[in-house]
């Protein structure tokens, strides 16, 4: 998965997403001036492969990579938060839920709208120490995340869209940003499957994670790897142990804490023997023109292919279609009538 520079193709751009490597394409801001542009954006990557798979970052908060023209979602942490300050706990849980679910809707369904199959959400991870977590996490507490993460999930596949649950096993409990550094988390594995990874196995136990990225977090305890870069992490606790058959997608491997692997081709090799099916390089033409021409991967691999292939909007409506959707007229109301509260 690779990106572009501007906000419509250049030559360049069309032969890198014509390439038989290539399986799809993240947007940015930068990719971004309005709807009328996104949507003839995105028709002309599907016209070069309809079966090229478009994301993008648009969580909510500070990590959402259009406004005009969109919902302005809210950061998921403030969802329990600004609830809690008005209503006893079992009622704020309820509440919570409620418009989780309508969040996990209206955020799926205008990203989906505007051409792009899916938004790499929700965050599962813990909002503890980690500042680049922060409030991208629903809570601290592991049962509140699963059940507010699943809310967001029934609401992102009402609305056609599959759920990307991310950072593996958890990157809320290590203070590095792993943009920038190479986070180590020094706990044992006890202290991680009885915390961080719960609201992963407790979501991938009902079906409800169609894929994973995985965090490029060290745990020295129980693996001398990133976890994007782990067989262990991968293969035996994800595939073999959870049981997990979604897409495995690597985080950004141009970032900080994919660098101690090597080059980029060594990072893309390292990170497709470990287990994911697609491998996002970002940020880097260079480093993704190496990849695509020297790294040693099965693009063809029939499981692989499969898997990511589900994860394709398979009922496209356009931007247009949103003013006659009752639901999405309602989850907007539901959104003004949040706003008002914080």
């Amino acid at each position: 998965m690779v990106d572009v520079d501007g906000v419509e193709l250049n030559a360049e751009d069309k032969d890198i997403l014509a390439h038989p490597k290539v399986g799809g394409l993240i947007l940015f801001s930068r990719n971004f001036t309005d709807i009328e542009q996104l949507c003839q954006l995105t028709r002309a990557i599907k016209q070069i492969n309809p079966k090229l798979l478009i994301a993008v970052d648009h969580e909510g908060g500070r990590v959402q990579r259009f406004r005009q023209d969109f919902s302005a979602i809210p950061a998921m942490g403030k969802i329990y938060a600004n609830f809690a300050q008005t209503c006893d706990q079992d009622a704020a849980l309820q509440k919570s839920q409620q418009f989780a679910q309508a969040m996990g809707y209206l955020m799926a369904r205008e990203v989906q709208a505007s051409g792009i199959d899916i938004s790499f959400a929700p965050v599962l991870d813990l909002d503890d120490v980690s500042d680049v977590i922060g409030d991208r996490g629903f809570h601290k507490d592991p049962a509140m995340v699963s059940a507010l993460g699943d809310a967001f999930i029934v609401g992102m596949h009402q609305a056609g869209m599959k759920a990307t649950g991310k950072h593996f096993p958890g990157h809320g409990s290590v203070k590095e940003d792993s943009h920038v550094a190479m986070p180590i988390d020094k706990r044992s594995k006890q202290q991680i499957f009885a915390k961080d990874i719960q609201s992963f196995e407790q979501l991938n136990d009902k079906g409800m994670l169609d894929a994973l990225m995985p965090a490029h977090v060290i745990y020295p305890n129980v693996d001398q790897h990133p976890v994007g870069f782990s067989r262990f992490w991968l293969q035996d606790i994800l595939r073999q142990q959870m049981g997990f058959d979604g897409v495995l997608f690597s985080d950004d491997l141009s970032m900080q804490g994919a660098t101690g692997v090597g080059g980029f081709v060594e990072r893309c090799e390292a990170a497709a023997t470990a287990g994911c099916d697609m491998l996002l390089v970002c940020n880097n033409r260079q480093g993704a023109i190496e990849a695509i021409e020297q790294a040693s991967i099965n693009a063809s691999d029939p499981m692989c292919v499969q898997r990511i292939q589900r994860m394709l909007n398979a009922t496209p409506r356009p931007w247009s279609s949103l003013g006659d959707d009752a639901v999405w007229q309602s989850c907007r109301q539901q959104l003004q009538a949040f706003n008002a509260m914080v």
